[in-house]
């Protein structure tokens, strides 16, 4: 998709970046980063059937929607990745993020593992980038530090955490890992990562001399 009218600010260099981490890892606060380090980047925003609250901000947090519409949407495969979460459907809306690569825009989609892998069959151009703990024990120690849960959710959470780095390292979907052992040095690493692969991908869409 090409935008109706180009913008002076539009270039012909977008690039769709994928953050995935087990919860606890820091990955929103890296996506954070990034998004503030490289100026034409744009977050993604989801669509959901959740209901709005009074603390939530229309196409800032959330594109709140209908049941109906969200079907719709699947339908009609206007949808990137999507997934239900305790009965809330939430997903990516297509052509939102094909309208910004179109202007050049760095897109930033902060999505678990089952939807990153949804994106890259659709978009096999999108980079993957996948956030580690340092160990599994720092992973459950910071899990625990936030002092949010019961033990009993903290192991649920672990596990899942488990599954998640395990089905990252196989499925196919990430192009880089980035360890955070420290988050000035995670985000710095997550920034040339990008940065390396949207130049690389600039060189393959150069015109020959």
């Amino acid at each position: 998709m090409t935008p109706e009218r180009r913008l002076e600010t539009d270039t012909d260099d977008g690039m769709l970046l994928i953050i995935s981490g087990p919860s606890g890892v820091g990955k929103t606060t890296i996506t954070r980063g990034v998004e503030r380090a490289i100026s034409d980047s744009v977050f993604s925003v989801s669509a959901t059937t959740r209901d709005q609250t009074a603390a939530d901000v229309e196409g800032v947090d959330y594109r709140f929607v209908s049941d109906e519409a969200f079907q719709a949407m699947i339908d009609a495969d206007a949808l990137l990745e999507w997934a239900e979460v305790f009965g809330k459907r939430y997903g990516t809306p297509r052509a939102w993020v094909e309208e910004q690569l179109a202007r050049g825009r760095l897109v930033i989609l902060e999505i678990d593992v089952e939807g990153a892998k949804q994106v890259k069959a659709k978009m096999p151009e999108a980079f993957g980038l996948f956030v580690l703990p340092p160990s599994e024990e720092a992973l459950l120690e910071r899990l625990r530090s936030r002092r949010r849960e019961s033990e009993e959710q903290i192991q649920a959470r672990f596990r899942e955490a488990q599954r998640e780095i395990r089905v990252a390292r196989e499925c196919g979907a990430y192009d880089a890992f980035v360890v955070n052992d420290d988050l000035d040095r995670a985000i710095e690493s997550a920034l040339a990562q990008v940065r390396r692969a949207r130049e690389s991908g600039r060189k393959r869409s150069a015109p020959r001399p």
